[in-house]
């Protein structure tokens, strides 16, 4: 039999890529030598059970199951026909059908959240090694932890010098857990490539990570899979810190007037992602200790709080945060219910209120690496806007207040069941139609209505420019003054809504909608200013308001500038997104710090040139009528609204 009828043909999937490999080559090997990326930490040595594949036939070609293959894999993948790449060679000819499942690819597509797919490489900075050794003896000496070490030094060329106290505490329990015939069997887990963290007898295969995102109105907590980048279970609630004050600056001032209140603030927050950890695990059916890293972003405020820095002197000007760089703590020092030696780890800060979140937004649209001029604007009740490209760009960050997600609005409600979420007003009659979420009867109006009303009431000719009724619609059926002499119009008569009462817009409402619209308008005009431009290509919206806005409707009221509709885009949570992204890659981290030092920080708060701005942004959809020709084309269709209010 001549040498090439000895060879086994060997198709690996999904690439369907074939391979004549010989006899006592392995899987792996012969899938490295078609280019084919599969995860082996171990280097090959049947120690890690990170090259597993899937045999779908032929495995009368292929070596017996070897006592790695039983050790690393379950009972369940064996009879499925999982083995390990390293383990198994060829041992005959004929054809052999290997599929590489995504755990075990080096690199692919990863589906975040809400949509967005982001290509990267699964390189989370902490890592599972599975470690065989010699127990002690007389005539070896070798201490625990420095037996450990070495082994790690010994199977996968790792140098890790250093262990979590608490670790080290339990080690010479731990490791004699599992001895068979004087071999002992432990799982190291590694932080960034530094420190073990975790030893468990046997093998331990579970590995999850969490991304928080602290928002000063919401918290969202993703738990993720970090042998696989898959988000197991997410769960969100109101920020606990909300009983101090709905906006940052409330909030500070407590911790300066209450002793003990900085920790107050605190232990709240941490108490609300506790929970939120119980939340997911319980979804995901994993024990909290096998979480081992937590990556968190938020504005500069929540970032100070939360880490127990004093927050008063980033509230006050010149507006200095602590600190720039990452920050990595371990989560038994902050009460977070994760394993204890494990680490909470904040992105860094960009300077004053931008913070962390606007790091991981600029982290996954990327407009700081691209030609075309960008305007990107993270809604919230702390609005942080970065205008520019690759060549140049700025960021801020302009206090919205929470009016654009539905509070200090008299019918305001945050998107819940009842809420009113989309508005229409009819040129011809100046009667609303609008959309409600849920089935029951609207209760009030959220964010993204509030933007569709104020759009609309402009565009048919209920308000001016400078957002006041006009006298010409004071005698509709829709409109009238008060109790308080407040002029208001009525978008929900009583009877349709579901609170005792008609669910109402107010003169004193749309004040409010075009302060928080006017503070991002002046801080993204302010910028462009910077850069010397008049337009720009594109808008790119992040976070939850932002996800669910009309754009047209942003548009006509001027949030952002005058752009075609369809260069508008809206990454969704995407602050929450990027704290995935730096979970599961380490250099998502040294890109974070590459976007700090790529965009210049531009502080707004107390300079004329914003004070200025704002008053023109006041306007809808700005003083200068000019920078919004589309805007002006649109309401320019719209017949006369005194025309309208004659024919009743």
């Amino acid at each position: 039999m001549n040498e090439e009828t000895e060879t086994a043909a060997v198709t690996y999937y999904p690439w369907e890529k074939e391979s004549q490999v010989a006899p006592g080559e392995s899987l792996l090997d012969a899938a490295e030598d078609l280019g084919i990326g599969v995860e082996a930490l171990c280097g090959g040595e049947g120690l890690c059970g990170t090259c597993k594949v899937v045999v779908e036939d032929g495995a009368d070609c292929l070596s017996a199951v070897t006592d790695a293959d039983e050790t690393l894999l379950s009972a369940d993948q064996l009879a499925d026909g999982y083995r390990l790449s390293c383990r198994a060679t060829v041992e005959a000819p004929g054809r052999v059908d290997v599929t590489v499942p995504s755990v075990s690819q080096k690199s692919g597509g990863i589906v975040l959240t809400e949509g967005n797919e982001m290509e990267f490489e699964l390189d989370p900075v902490v890592r599972k090694y599975h470690l065989e050794f010699p127990a002690p003896s007389l005539e070896d000496h070798t201490a625990d932890a420095e037996r450990v070490m070495g082994a790690l030094a010994d199977g996968y060329g790792l140098s890790v010098a250093d262990m979590d106290h608490g670790v080290r505490r339990e080690l010479p329990n731990r490791m004699r857990e599992e001895e068979t015939d004087g071999t002992l069997s432990v799982t190291a887990t590694v932080y960034d490539d530094g420190e073990i963290i975790d030893v468990e007898p046997g093998w331990a295969g579970e590995m999850y990570g969490l991304a928080v995102d602290v928002g000063t109105t919401t918290v969202a907590v993703y738990l993720v899979d970090l042998r696989t980048g898959e988000t197991a279970a997410v769960s969100s609630q109101l920020n606990p810190q909300s009983r101090f004050g709905g906006d940052i600056m409330t909030r500070v001032r407590y911790t300066r007037r209450n002793e003990g209140g900085r920790e107050e603030l605190r232990e709240s927050i941490v108490d609300g992602i506790n929970d939120c950890i119980d939340e997911v695990t319980t979804e995901a059916g994993i024990a909290a200790e096998h979480i081992y890293e937590s990556v968190f972003v938020g504005n500069t405020a929540m970032h100070h709080l939360f880490l127990r820095i004093e927050p008063s002197y980033v509230a006050g000007s010149p507006y200095v945060p602590a600190n720039h760089a990452p920050t990595a703590v371990k989560a038994r020092e902050l009460g977070v219910d994760i394993n204890a030696g494990g680490y909470l780890y904040w992105l860094p800060i960009s300077g004053g209120w931008v913070g962390p979140d606007k790091v991981s937004v600029l982290l996954v649209s990327e407009h700081y690496r691209e030609e075309a001029m960008t305007v990107c604007i993270d809604i919230g009740t702390n609005g942080e806007i970065s205008v520019g490209n690759s060549e140049k760009m700025w960021v801020t960050s302009a206090p919205a207040g929470p009016a654009l997600e539905g509070a200090e609005i008299t019918h305001g409600v945050r998107a819940q069941d009842g809420a009113i979420e989309r508005v229409d007003i009819d040129p011809e009659t100046l009667l609303p139609t609008y959309e409600v979420i849920g089935d029951g009867a609207p209760n009030g109006i959220c964010g993204s209505a509030v933007i569709d009303a104020l759009a609309a009431m402009f565009t048919v000719g209920l308000v001016d420019r400078r957002g006041q009724f006009r006298d010409a619609v004071m005698d509709h059926e829709r409109v009238r003054t008060n109790d308080q002499g407040v002029v208001e119009y009525v978008l929900v008569p009583d009877g349709e809504s579901g609170i005792d009462g008609d669910v109402v817009i107010t003169q004193n409402d749309i004040r409010e909608i075009q302060m928080a619209k006017a503070a991002i308008q002046a801080g993204t005009l302010v910028l462009m200013e910077e850069l010397g431009i008049d337009t720009v290509d594109r808008v790119v919206l992040a976070g939850g308001f932002g996800n669910y806005i009309d754009p047209e409707s942003a548009m006509t009221v001027g949030l952002y500038p005058d752009v075609p509709i369809e260069t508008v885009e809206s990454l969704g949570n995407a602050a929450g997104i990027g704290a995935q992204l730096a979970l599961l890659n380490r250099g998502a981290r040294e890109e974070a710090k590459n976007v700090v030092d790529a965009v210049e920080y531009f502080e707004i708060a107390g300079t004329d040139v914003f004070r200025d701005n704002f008053m023109e942004s006041m306007y809808l959809p700005h003083q200068d009528y000019d920078r919004y020709p589309r805007v002006q084309e649109r309401v320019e269709q719209i017949r006369d609204v005194e025309d309208v209010v004659q024919r009743g």
